[in-house]
């Protein structure tokens, strides 16, 4: 059997026809995709010109050639065609699946399958490998060599995302000080709620500072905070990249981490982690044994702004700022896949002494997109240099965002449109624990 004959057979085992057919090709999804207006509206890079192509490979009209390939690389993934499809169409899980069976179907060369053994199986999966890596960052930043890499303009070799990515990584905490003095935390006043607290990979890692102002904000707001042993990376990045087997693995490890506690849900502050973890259900939709138990992890999946509304923190605290003014970006998953966006919004607006702005297209992705800015850089950069004039005719000292991908982009934005010093990305839990005297 040839290669082309296999994934047609694959697209036909596993690429839900009727999810497919679901599409009318109407067209409200093209002005959403950030692809299709920055490719100069191209059918190939719109949603529906993808789903048309994933049809023609399960029909065996198309082979999924380089053309094919390129056009579901090139796609972001942030879901922004689903929420104004008129017929549902759940595009985000119909792109997984496409990129998991051409990923199976391809050959690597040696350095290529080094590199993603090595990020998607040693690295990301493995919480003491991550400490390291980070580890390592903070050693780059602390003992005087990023100074110098920088001075002799070593970084020059490196593309230039890279570049602009390292020039806005956050200072990075010894890992002692990374440790949590307890695994349990207490609700400041009336307990209402106890909740798990998702602590994620690089947001326990690389923004430790930004978990902790979490887990203090939940105290206030009156919940017992709990942070589950054992409990790993999301799996978002295998998902997007095509490697679900892996994904699948992380997913039952931190399904079985927060087994062990009676929560009332599960809390966390990525919006990326947020939608892929509120998506177990589907991943694991024929899991032996797993379906139920994915089915209720993913049910009790919470946005820490969504509980902070919920249990009032804004009628238990005062929140004021020195006089700014503050806009706020999307996150793409928070927004797109778990529907939050009102309560990000709402919380800013009770912060006494700020003046909100809302941006246009705040809903439009920035072009992070987990590892976007590396394996496509030009794009990228094309969707954040817009995002940035958009920003601007807020005239923002603050741009807030709740995703550690949009925050990383959104200070690069920063410097790339020349507003270093001027102004400054935060994310929404640390703005928000700050305006709390």
């Amino acid at each position: 059997m040839t290669s082309t004959e296999e994934i047609r057979l694959a697209f036909v085992e596993r690429v839900d026809e009727n999810e497919l057919m679901n599409c009318m090709r109407c067209g409200f999804c093209l002005p959403s995709c950030p692809t299709y207006i920055q490719s100069g509206e191209q059918e190939i890079h719109s949603p529906r010109g993808r789903i048309a192509m994933m049809k023609a490979v399960r029909d065996g009209m198309i082979e999924a050639d380089e053309e094919v390939r390129n056009s579901l690389d090139v796609c972001l993934g942030c879901r922004a065609c689903e929420p104004v499809c008129p017929a549902g169409v759940q595009y985000g899980h119909l792109l997984e699946e496409s990129r998991a069976i051409l990923q199976e179907h391809t050959s690597y060369s040696g350095p290529q399958k080094a590199v993603r053994r090595t990020v998607f199986h040693e690295l990301f999966p493995k919480n003491k490998q991550m400490n390291r890596a980070v580890n390592l960052v903070g050693f780059y930043q602390r003992s005087g060599l990023q100074k110098g890499v920088r001075k002799v303009g070593f970084l020059k070799l490196f593309p230039k995302g890279m570049q602009e990515m390292e020039k806005v990584l956050p200072p990075v905490q010894k890992e002692k000080k990374r440790r949590y003095e307890q695994k349990v935390f207490d609700a400041i006043g009336e307990k209402t709620a106890t909740v798990a607290f998702f602590a994620g990979c690089l947001m326990d890692t690389m923004f430790n500072e930004t978990n902790r102002a979490t887990i203090k904000l939940l105290q206030m707001a009156g919940c017992e905070v709990h942070i589950p042993d054992d409990q790993g990376c999301c799996g978002a990045l295998h998902g997007h990249a095509g490697e679900k087997d892996q994904a699948i693995a992380m997913a039952k490890r931190n399904i079985s981490a927060f087994e062990s506690i009676q929560a009332d849900y599960i809390v966390l502050n990525a919006g990326g982690c947020g939608a892929y973890l509120s998506g177990y259900d589907h991943l694991m939709n024929k899991g032996e044994g797993w379906k139920d138990r994915a089915r209720y992890f993913s049910s009790r999946v919470r946005d820490f702004s969504t509980i902070l509304m919920d249990m009032g923190l804004q009628e238990k605290v005062n929140m004021t700022c020195p006089s700014t003014v503050i806009t706020y970006q999307d996150s793409c998953h928070l927004r797109n896949g778990m529907n939050v966006y009102r309560e990000p919004r709402q919380l800013l607006k009770q912060v006494q002494g700020v003046e909100y702005r809302e941006m246009p297209d705040a809903s439009g992705c920035c072009g992070s997109a987990g590892i976007y800015t590396i394996v496509q850089p030009e794009m990228s950069l094309k969707i954040l240099d817009d995002k940035m004039e958009k920003a601007k005719t807020t005239e923002p000292g603050v741009i807030v965002t709740a995703n550690p991908g949009c925050l990383l982009q959104m200070k690069v934005g920063i410097e790339r449109s020349g507003l270093a010093g001027k102004v400054e990305a935060v994310h929404l839990a640390d703005f928000l624990l700050k305006a709390i005297p």
